[in-house]
Formats: structure tokens, sequence, C-alpha cells
């Protein structure tokens, strides 16, 4: 492995499990997508596209929060089952702060936590 500040996300539109490599390291969290309150899910939508909105709102702030993480690195993987990670990639396409950043994108079925972090310490080495 290098010395560069390296980071894995698995992801679908629910959870992100993060694997920071720094200095042979591996640190491991998770961030998960807000899901809405429980009132929110009892209310009957007038409309569709309220509904919608509000979906999109939480996709937004997730992909922030990961953003806020990936920024911090000079390399990155995403990782999952889902188009989360695509969905994500395009929208740090479109932020310039990202543009040195060397982020790839590849499928992955559901893992545990070990092969996780293989997968990332492989795809690095």
């Amino acid at each position: 492995m290098k010395n560069t500040k390296q980071m894995g996300i698995w992801m679908d539109h629910s959870i992100a499990h993060i694997i920071k490599l720094r200095n042979g390291k591996i640190i491991t969290m998770e961030i998960e997508s807000q899901p809405e309150a429980l009132e929110d899910d009892q209310e009957v939508y007038k409309d569709e596209s309220h509904s919608l909105n509000k979906e999109k709102r939480r996709l937004v702030a997730y992909f922030k929060k990961l953003g806020d993480l990936i920024i911090e690195n000079e390399e990155v993987i995403l990782f999952g089952p889902t188009e989360a990670k695509n969905e994500l990639l395009n929208l740090l396409k479109v932020d310039h702060l990202f543009d040195k950043i060397k982020i790839e994108v590849r499928t992955a079925d559901k893992m545990s936590e070990i092969h996780r972090n293989k997968f990332v310490i492989d795809h690095f080495k």
C-alpha cells in the first residue's frame, strides 16, 4: 500500500460502510441515510411529487455526508450492489473540489466487514 489517503465506500441507498486506509491501519465507520420520521411514514401524500422531493432531499443530505469524507482523500473506490455509487459519482463530478481525487466505481454484492476490508486493501495494492 502507498502512503496516501485512501478510502473505500461500500454503499447502497440506505447505508455506507466507510473503510479508510491510513499508514497501514484500517479505520471503519458507517453512515446511514436518515429514514423519514415515523409520522411522515403515516402521512398520506396528496401528490407523488411531494414524496419524491422528500426522498431526493434525503439522498442529497446522505451524499453530502459522504462527500465531506471523500474530500479528505486522494484515492477512493465506491462499490456496492445498487446504482447509489454511480449517483454519488455523478454529483461529485460536477463539483470541482473533487477534481484531483481519483474516484473509481465497482459493482459488488453484499459483503461482510472482513470482505469489504479485504476488497479495499486489495484494490489499493
